[in-house]
C-alpha cells in the first residue's frame, strides 16, 4: 500500500516538473479534496504553498511529503490546474479508515489493559501511522525497562470495511536480559563482595525467579553509584569518585563496569568555627560530632550541619547559612574542617494559615501549636508542634511549609491538614476457661463536634460478665490546658469464685507540669454487692455491700510520636490511689509504669515496658479482692488466661484456690517488623514475665513467670487489629504430675472507624 502512495506521489510530481506552463507563475487557490473527518484547517497548516505566492514545483514537492506526513492518509496525490491568472492547486487525499479495535499479540509480560494504558490511539480515532510508530518505540520502551532488550515489535492493520479496520501490535518479547556479572574497577580500599552489598542491583542468582536479583533498574543502579560514593566519603576517602556504569549487553546477559577512583584517606584534623557565633565554641562543639571521628565522614559532618542550622535556627535565625570548608593536607593526609556561620537577619512569623480541616476547629489546632504569630522563628519548636498535631490523632497526614512574609524578615507558616475518621466502632472477642466466650464493643468520638472533646460508650457481653460504662472529656477547661473528665459504669462481673455487681462513676482532671507530663486528680465513687462466694473462698471475701471513695493523683510523662503504632518515644506512669474517705473500703495503692520506643533498623521497632504495683488495706477498712492484682492477658502477660497468674493457695481437698496479689511486677520486650509497610500491617516478636505475690512475700524476680509468642498488628480500614499467640515457658504442675495451665492461647481484637 505505501509503495502504490510513493508511485502516485512521483508521478503527479513528474508532471509537475514537465510542465513548461507553470514557470513564473502564482498559485490562485488551494484546495483539499476526499477529506470527510480530518479539517481541512489542519491540512493547510502543513502546506508552505501560499495563494497569491510564486508557484514552486520545490515547495510543492515538500508541501505533499508534509501532508502525507500527517500519517492520516493512505494516498495523497496533488493535481495542477491552469488558469489565465495562475494556478489551482489541490491536494487529493484519500483517509485511512477509523480505528475499530486494538489487538495485541505476543505478549506475556504485559496484560492488554497495561499496554493500551500507555499507548497514544485509540478505539475510534483514524488510523495515523505515524502515531502507529511512536506507540511501537513506547512498548519496546516499557519492555527494556523490565530488562527485555531484545524485544520487538511491529504491527498490522486488519481492513474490516471501507471506513473501519483494526490495529494488531505484533510483540517478539525474547528473553529477559539479566545482569551477568558487576566488575568493580580501582577499589583497593575494600574488597568486591563488601561493596556488591551496599548496592541494590546485584548480579543473577540462583532464586532470582523469587528475589528478583539481576534485574536491572536504570535509577536503582544511579542510587547504587550515589551510595558507593557515599560509602567511601564516610569512611575518610574525601576525594572519592564514582563514575557513571558501564553497561554492555550481549545476547541475554548485561554487564556492568563501576570504575572508582579512591583517593587517600583522610583523618580528621582541627575542628574551628568562624563568622557570626550565637554561642561560645563550647557551647558549639556540644552540637557537632565530626571532632570525635578519627576519620572524615561526610554523613556525620552533614548532620551536624544540620545540628548547628537548628541552633541558630533555635534563636530566631531560620535563614542561618552554614557552610564547612574542607582544608586538606595532602602530605598528612589530614582534612582540617572550618564551619563558617552567618546568621543572617532573624526572622519572625508573620501568619499562621491552618487550611484543610473541614471539621476540626482552628483552636484546636492552634493550641497545639509551640510557635505564635510575630513570635520569632524555632525549628524544635515548630518540630514539637507537628509532633502535637499528630498526637491528636484527628489528621492522615499534615504538610507544614513556611514561606517569604511581607518582608524578609517575616515568614508565613501554611499548615495544611488532611483529616482522617475520629469516630469508631470497637469489638472484640476471645475465649477463656473462665469466661467463655465475649465479647466487646465501644463507640467513640474522639474529636466530638470539631472540639477536640471525646466521648465514648462501651460495652462488654459474655457468658460470666456484663459491663456499661460511658466516658466524656474535655481536654481544654475553660480554654486551658485544664482536661476534665467525667465517667460513669455499671459492671456485673461473675468471677471464679464469687459474684459482682458494681455501680459507680469517677471525675478527673489533668493539667501540664513539665515537657510532655502531665498531672491528675481524680475521685471515684463505687458501690458493689458482693454475693454468691464459694465455700472455699469465705475466708477471703464476704458477702455484702461495698462502698468505696477514693481520691487518685498521677502523673503521665508521653513522648510518644503518636498514640497508635508509635516509632519512638516514651510513656512513663506513676499514680497513687487512697479509698477510705467514708465507705468501709480502704487500701492505699502504689503503681509505676515505664514503657520506652525506639527505632532500630529497616523500620523496625523496639519496645520496652516495665510496671509493678503495691497495695494495702488502710484505717481497719475492707481490702477488697477485686482490688488485688492479677496478671494474663492480652495487655499483660499473653499466653496466660485473664486473672491466670495469681496467689494460688490449696484447699484441704487439693484444689487450687486463686487469690489477688498484694504486689506484682511486670515486664514486656517487643521486636516490631513492617510487614506490608503501606498497608500498615506490621508483625511483632515478644517475651512477657512477672508473678503476683502476697502482702509480706517478699518480690523473688526468679520466680517470674515467662511467656513468648508472636502476633500481627494491622491499622487497618475498620480500625486497630491484632491478633497475638502466646505459648507459656514455664507451665506448673499440681501433685500427679499433671499441668494446671493450658501451653498457651490466642487473642485478638479489632476496632473500626466511622
Amino acid at each position: 500500500m505505501r509503495n502504490g502512495i510513493w508511485i502516485t506521489a512521483g508521478i503527479a510530481l513528474f508532471f509537475l516538473l514537465c510542465s513548461d506552463a507553470a514557470a513564473e507563475t502564482v498559485v490562485k487557490d488551494i484546495k483539499i479534496e476526499g477529506n470527510k473527518r480530518i479539517e481541512q484547517e489542519a491540512v493547510l497548516e502543513r502546506i508552505r504553498t501560499e495563494v497569491g505566492g510564486k508557484y514552486d514545483k520545490d515547495l510543492l514537492s515538500k508541501d505533499l511529503e508534509a501532508v502525507f506526513a500527517m500519517g492520516y492518509f493512505d494516498n495523497v496525490r496533488v493535481e495542477v490546474e491552469e488558469d489565465d491568472d495562475g494556478m489551482v492547486v489541490v491536494f487529493v487525499v484519500k483517509e485511512n479508515p477509523s480505528l475499530r479495535n486494538i489487538e495485541f499479540s505476543g505478549n506475556r509480560v504485559f496484560e492488554d489493559e497495561e499496554l493500551k494504558e500507555n499507548i497514544n490511539i485509540s478505539s475510534g480515532a483514524i488510523i495515523n501511522i505515524t502515531r502507529i510508530k511512536r506507540d511501537i518505540k513506547t512498548i519496546e520502551r516499557m519492555y527494556k525497562e523490565e530488562n527485555y532488550h531484545s524485544a520487538s515489535a511491529d504491527y498490522k492493520i486488519k481492513q474490516v470495511d471501507e471506513n473501519r479496520a483494526d490495529l494488531e501490535f505484533v510483540i517478539e518479547e525474547g528473553k529477559k536480559t539479566r545482569v551477568k556479572e558487576i566488575i568493580i574497577e580501582g577499589n583497593n580500599a575494600f574488597p568486591d563482595k563488601k561493596l556488591k552489598k551496599i548496592m541494590k542491583t546485584s548480579e543473577k542468582g540462583f532464586f532470582s525467579w523469587l528475589t528478583l536479583s539481576g534485574d536491572l533498574d536504570m535509577q536503582t543502579l544511579g542510587q547504587d553509584v550515589n551510595m558507593l560514593e557515599s560509602h567511601y566519603q564516610n569512611h575518610g576517602y574525601a576525594e572519592a569518585r564514582v563514575a557513571e556504569p558501564d553497561i554492555r549487553y550481549e545476547g541475554e546477559w548485561i554487564y556492568i563496569t563501576i570504575k572508582i577512583h579512591e583517593g587517600p584517606r583522610f583523618k580528621v584534623g582541627e575542628v574551628a568555627f568562624e563568622g557570626e557565633l550565637i554561642a561560645n565554641e563550647e557551647k558549639l562543639r556540644e552540637k557537632i560530632s565530626i571532632d570525635d571521628q578519627e576519620y572524615y565522614n561526610r554523613q556525620v559532618l552533614q548532620n551536624d550541619v544540620m545540628s548547628l542550622s537548628d541552633l541558630y535556627a533555635d534563636q530566631g535565625y531560620a535563614r542561618s547559612d552554614i557552610r564547612p570548608e574542607l582544608k586538606k593536607r595532602p602530605e598528612d593526609n589530614v582534612v582540617d574542617i572550618v564551619f563558617h556561620l552567618r546568621k543572617n537577619r532573624p526572622v519572625y512569623f508573620e501568619k499562621i494559615i491552618i487550611e484543610g480541616n473541614t471539621k476540626t476547629r482552628d483552636k484546636v489546632i492552634r493550641r497545639e501549636l509551640q510557635v505564635q504569630e510575630q513570635e520569632e522563628y524555632s525549628a524544635s519548636k515548630l518540630k514539637r508542634s507537628v509532633r502535637n498535631l499528630y498526637r491528636l490523632d484527628y489528621f492522615k497526614d499534615i504538610d507544614v511549609k513556611t514561606r517569604e512574609g511581607s518582608s524578609e524578615d517575616r515568614m508565613i507558616l501554611d499548615i495544611n491538614v488532611e483529616e482522617k475518621a475520629t469516630g469508631s466502632f470497637t469489638f472484640g472477642a476471645g475465649y477463656s476457661a473462665v469466661e467463655k466466650f465475649y465479647v466487646m464493643s465501644s463507640i467513640s468520638e474522639r474529636n466530638f463536634l470539631g472540639r477536640g472533646q471525646r466521648i465514648e460508650l462501651r460495652a462488654q457481653a459474655g457468658s460470666e460478665s456484663r459491663q456499661f460504662r460511658f466516658i466524656f472529656t474535655e481536654p481544654w477547661l475553660f480554654d486551658i490546658p485544664l482536661s476534665a473528665t467525667l465517667e460513669g459504669y455499671n459492671w456485673e462481673r461473675d468471677y471464679s469464685d464469687y459474684e459482682r455487681d458494681s455501680k459507680g462513676g469517677l471525675v478527673r482532671f489533668g493539667y501540664p507540669l513539665f515537657d510532655y507530663t502531665r498531672g491528675y486528680i481524680s475521685y471515684a465513687y463505687d458501690i458493689s454487692g458482693i454475693e454468691n462466694v464459694s465455700e472455699d473462698y469465705t475466708h477471703r471475701v464476704s458477702e455484702g455491700r461495698y462502698t468505696e471513695s477514693s481520691v487518685t493523683t498521677s502523673i503521665v510523662y508521653d513522648s510518644r510520636d503518636r498514640a497508635i503504632n508509635p516509632t519512638e518515644g516514651s510513656k512513663h506512669k506513676l499514680s497513687f490511689e487512697y479509698a477510705g474517705l467514708g465507705g468501709n473500703v480502704g487500701f492505699a495503692k502504689t503503681k509505676a509504669e515505664a514503657g520506652k520506643y525506639f527505632p532500630l533498623f529497616w523500620d523496625t521497632v523496639g519496645f520496652l515496658h516495665a510496671e509493678g504495683g503495691h497495695v494495702t488495706e488502710v484505717g481497719g477498712k475492707y481490702l477488697p479482692d477485686y482490688e488485688k492484682f492479677y496478671l494474663g492477658g492480652i495487655n499483660s502477660l499473653r499466653g496466660f488466661d485473664w486473672r491466670d497468674v495469681s496467689v494460688i493457695e490449696e484447699d484441704e481437698e487439693g484444689n487450687l484456690i486463686r487469690l489477688g496479689g498484694e504486689k506484682y511486677v511486670q515486664f514486656n520486650v517487643e521486636f516490631i517488623f513492617p510487614l506490608l509497610k503501606n498497608a500498615g500491617l506490621r508483625g511483632v516478636l515478644f517475651y512477657d514475665t512477672g508473678n503476683v505475690y502476697e502482702g509480706g512475700e517478699s518480690v523473688d524476680l526468679g520466680e517470674l513467670r515467662q511467656s513468648a509468642g508472636y502476633g500481627i498488628r494491622w491499622y487497618s480500614p475498620l480500625g486497630p487489629l491484632r491478633l497475638e499467640r502466646g505459648y507459656i515457658l514455664d507451665r506448673k504442675k499440681d501433685k500427679e504430675g499433671n499441668y494446671i495451665e493450658d501451653s498457651g492461647r490466642w487473642e485478638f481484637s479489632i476496632g473500626g472507624v466511622f
